[in-house]
Order: C-alpha cells, then sequence, then structure tokens
C-alpha cells in the first residue's frame, strides 16, 4: 500500500511478544487489556520473525490464534521489545528540527547536516543489535561519560528479509548529543551501546495504520512524578517517505532476520534539557500506543 494511500482505514492489529504467566516467552493479539494467545508450537511459524515472514502477517496471525485457550490480561504479562534477531538501523535529519539542532550542536558538522537534509541520498546509520534494546518497562542507558542526553522518539518501521514493511513499532533513539557535537566521526558512541534502544509496545500491521498526515508523536519525560519535559511531532512532517528509506536501506544490504528502522525525530528538547537517572521517558505514537522506559546511569 502506498504511503499516502490510506482511504480505507481498518482496524489495527497489534502483535506483542511477551513473557506469560509461565515463565515461557509467546505472540499474541493486542485487543484493549486482553492478549489473545498465538499458537507457535511447531510447523512453519515459530517466532514472531516467523509470522512477519508471510505472505499475508495478519491473516497468519488470524489462522494461528489459539481459541481454545483463555487471553491473558495484560495487567498479568511482562511485555518484551517486539523484535528477534533483527537489526536495527536508524535514519538522522528526515525533519526539519533535527536538521537545525544538528546544525547547532556542531559548527563543523553544520553544512554536512544541512546538505543531507535536501540530499537524495540519506543519513543511515547502524543502531542496535536485540541484546541492545530495552523492551516495555525496561531501563535505557545515558552514557556515563555523557552530560547531554535526549530520547528521541521515532516512528519504527518493521520490515522482514525481502524488505516489505509489514508493520510499525515505537523507537527512542537515545543520542548522547554531546559526544556527537565534539565530532561527527563519534556518531556510533554516541549512538551505540548497551541499552541505547527502546522498542515496544507492539508492532501494529501495516494495514491498520492511519495515513503519515494523521500519526502524532508526542514525547513526555517524567521526573519527579511531574512532566518536565513535553513535545509532539506529526509524521507528516517527515521530509523523507517510507519507501524512499526502505529503497535506500536495501541498497546492496540484505537483512536475512528482517530489520525496524527508525524514520528519525521532529522532538528535539532544548539545549539546557538532559535526561536524569530515575527520569520516565514515554512516548505516544497514534494508532500504535504509549512506550515507557525508565532511565538509568551507565
Amino acid at each position: 500500500m502506498n504511503q499516502t494511500d490510506r482511504s480505507q482505514y481498518v482496524v489495527p492489529m497489534k502483535l506483542v511478544k511477551m513473557r506469560s504467566t509461565s515463565g515461557d516467552v509467546a505472540v499474541g493479539v493486542l485487543r484493549g487489556d486482553r492478549i489473545a494467545p498465538v499458537s507457535l508450537s511447531g510447523g512453519q511459524y515459530r517466532s514472531l520473525a516467523d509470522v512477519l515472514e508471510a505472505d499475508d502477517p495478519a491473516a497468519t496471525v488470524e489462522f494461528l490464534i489459539d481459541t481454545r485457550a483463555k487471553p491473558f490480561a495484560l495487567s498479568d504479562v511482562k511485555l518484551l521489545a517486539p523484535i528477534d534477531q533483527q537489526e536495527v538501523w536508524a535514519a538522522g535529519v528526515t525533519y526539519e528540527r533535527s536538521k537545525k539542532a544538528r546544525m547547532e550542536e556542531s559548527d563543523a558538522a553544520a553544512d554536512c547536516y544541512d546538505r543531507v537534509y535536501v540530499a537524495e541520498r540519506p543519513e543511515l546509520f547502524f543502531k542496535a543489535t536485540p541484546h541492545r534494546v530495552s523492551g516495555p518497562g525496561q531501563p535505557i542507558r545515558i552514557r556515563h561519560d555523557s552530560k547531554w542526553n535526549v530520547p528521541e522518539p521515532e516512528l519504527g518501521l518493521v520490515l522482514n528479509s525481502r524488505l516489505d514493511l509489514v508493520g510499525f513499532t515505537i523507537g527512542n533513539d537515545m543520542s548522547s548529543r554531546d559526544i556527537e557535537g565534539q565530532n561527527p566521526l563519534y556518531l556510533p558512541q554516541a549512538k551505540l551501546y548497551d541499552e541505547c534502544c527502546g522498542l515496544g509496545p507492539c508492532i501494529t500491521l501495516a494495514s491498520g495504520m492511519p495515513d503519515p498526515r494523521d500519526i502524532v508523536i508526542q514525547l513526555d519525560v517524567v521526573r519527579g512524578g511531574n512532566v518536565v519535559y513535553r513535545d509532539s511531532t506529526n509524521v507528516g512532517s517527515m521530509v523523507r517517505s517510507y519507501a524512499d528509506l526502505i529503497g535506500w536501506l536495501g541498497r546492496d544490504n540484505s537483512f536475512p532476520n528482517g530489520v525496524v528502522l527508525l524514520t528519525g525525530t521532529g522532538i528535539i528538547p532544548p539545549d539546557d534539557f538532559t535526561l536524569q537517572a530515575r527520569d520516565i521517558v514515554e512516548i505516544g505514537i497514534t494508532g500504535i500506543g504509549t512506550l515507557a522506559n525508565p532511565v538509568v546511569q551507565g
């Protein structure tokens, strides 16, 4: 389906990965405050990634729902990051606000950020391996050698091994802005470290997501029970399309386990703001839900 062709909006199907009441890792369909279990006991489908590889993931899930099993209460399970062995990549400078912030933080790289915003080729970088990803309620980290750290709330594109856009999730591309600002070559250290990325709380299959112009991303940072920073943006203001980013990601590159591609952020806290240990970062995205993570210091 074309990014802007959403004339027939359907009820979203939300897939979750969870630790069930028995302690087993399972997959389910989130329906309100209940989770319908999906049977992955054998055959072709043994994991969430296998379901995403199906020609029609929604129909496959409907077939695999275990109608004989009692649904789980959402409060009785622990949601996990909706990822198996997929890599996580990210795009940068896809919103004008992000371009301005990057130019402000680094005089040496200002021209680079200005040019990449309008260039045909986007900025794409490797963000995380699965063991560096935190799920709902799990901690996200600020580096011990950084003094200026911010969350970057982003819409995540969930792609299978064929680079089909099969779903969407919420991503938090944690960033050490002072490290990146010192030298653009330090970008991997500013972006890639333990617990550097939040994903979740679910994957909304692509057929259930609204038009990008109707997708709002909201960020709340809660400190001591109070919201100390709040902002929002709209995915429709992103300068690049989903198809454009996916096309560049797949050039001379393969992802046999699939990949999650974060699409950049349009929310940039002011220069005098930095995350602190014990903050709670809450990111809400239309059609998906809310991802909340506590912050820890490295």
